[in-house]
């Protein structure tokens, strides 16, 4: 069986990423994974996480992308969507601010966990550039081929789609808006979230308020950016 089969990948994505699966760099990352592997390393999110941002939002369901850089690295953290932690995890301090900026934009009040599922339901997708990461070593799968293959998807959605929000914090998402087709989509930019830069901007940048703005001027059904409480601590 041919990688194109093997990997769990929404139909509709993997037919707007089919060329991405037969150039060489793709294997020779999965290689590379399941030598870390091998070797006795853990690797997150969970294997069939990898691609959860892909397979929680089809490509034709897309309204908003919101870039991260690499996943989580602590133990039950990562579930395959950027910022997000599974449930019964604290919310890292980077979301901590992301809520922060959401009630003061839009009075939307954090919840008691900090899983992002629901937003990836309604069409915003959570992307990694770099979708796995060894245990407690940040920023290991650097450089292995998975930006190769999250900037095909980004390019994908700027030539194929139209009238979408691009949310890009810090520096290494900015880098991503050459990719963009900004006569066809918003962009938005703005510091990262992280306690280290979000007080230079990112704190009152007001994007969740735009996004939805922009989409309802172009006939696009806006985001519930509340998440509902779950109680779980």
């Amino acid at each position: 069986m041919d990688l194109f089969q093997q990997v769990q990948l929404e139909n509709s994505w993997k037919n707007a990423l089919k060329e991405e699966f037969g150039k060489p760099y793709l294997p020779a990352l999965f290689d590379f994974i399941k030598a870390e592997k091998a070797q006795g390393k853990t690797i997150y999110p969970p294997g069939s996480l990898i691609f959860n941002a892909f397979n929680s939002t089809t490509f034709e369901q897309v309204k908003v992308v919101i870039l991260g850089q690499d996943p989580y690295h602590g133990q039950g953290q990562a579930h395959g969507l950027c910022f997000s932690v599974q449930y019964g995890v604290k919310p890292p301090p980077s979301l901590v601010n992301i809520y922060k900026e959401l009630e003061t934009d839009l009075g939307c009040k954090p919840p008691n966990h900090g899983n992002l599922q629901d937003w990836a339901n309604q069409g915003v997708f959570l992307l990694n550039a770099i979708l796995t990461v060894q245990a407690n070593q940040a920023a290991s799968h650097q450089n292995k081929g998975w930006e190769n293959f999250t900037d095909a998807a980004i390019e994908a959605l700027s030539e194929k789609r139209s009238n979408l929000v691009f949310m890009l914090w810090g520096k290494f998402a900015m880098q991503k808006a050459e990719k963009i087709d900004h006569t066809k989509h918003l962009i938005l930019q703005a510091p990262h979230p992280s306690p280290f830069s979000a007080h230079t901007g990112f704190l009152g940048c007001k994007h969740f308020s735009k996004a939805n703005e922009y989409l309802i001027r172009n006939g696009v059904e806006p985001i519930s950016w509340q998440l509902k409480d779950k109680g779980l601590f």
